[in-house]
């Protein structure tokens, strides 16, 4: 079974900014914006190394990795959780580049991280819980967003 579904992909397609967890050689968490996660395969993830020196130190230390991608408006999406490799060149590294050529990426590609995914779970806003509608939350947000 797939873990990541038709739905999940178009998430992804929709929302490409999430939040990667990886843990520092100290221990500590670290937590880095990345705005190029996409579903490679059923059960891959791939992101780009643009400017990621600590994010790569820490997965060449531990490939352990979560991502969070949520909807801002929405307030749902997916924890992912996996272990990465990090491709520097090769076949494999020349189809996702040119994958993420077509889809507009512009930037310098220094590597690119395959998640092997383990596990995927839904995030939802605990608004939900009590009844808050899609439509409610999203116009909530979107107004939010617009008067800051």
């Amino acid at each position: 079974m797939s873990l990541i579904t038709p739905e999940i992909k178009k998430f992804l397609e929709k929302n490409k900014l999430g939040f990667v967890a990886t843990v520092n050689s100290n221990g500590t968490p670290n937590i880095s914006p990345k705005g190029t996660i996409i579903s490679w395969n059923a059960d891959t993830l791939a992101f780009v190394d643009i400017r990621s020196p600590d994010t790569i130190n820490n997965l060449k230390n531990n490939p352990n990795v979560e991502i969070n991608v949520i909807d801002p408006l929405l307030r749902k999406g997916y924890l992912f959780s996996g272990t990465c490799s990090i491709l520097h060149d090769g076949e494999l590294f020349n189809e996702i580049s040119i994958h993420y050529r077509d889809i507009g990426v512009t930037s310098i590609i220094n590597s690119i991280i395959l998640v092997t995914l383990s596990k995927v779970s839904p995030v939802l806003s605990p608004l939900y819980d009590i009844g808050v509608s899609e439509i409610d939350m999203k116009s909530k947000w979107k107004n939010h967003f617009e008067n800051v």
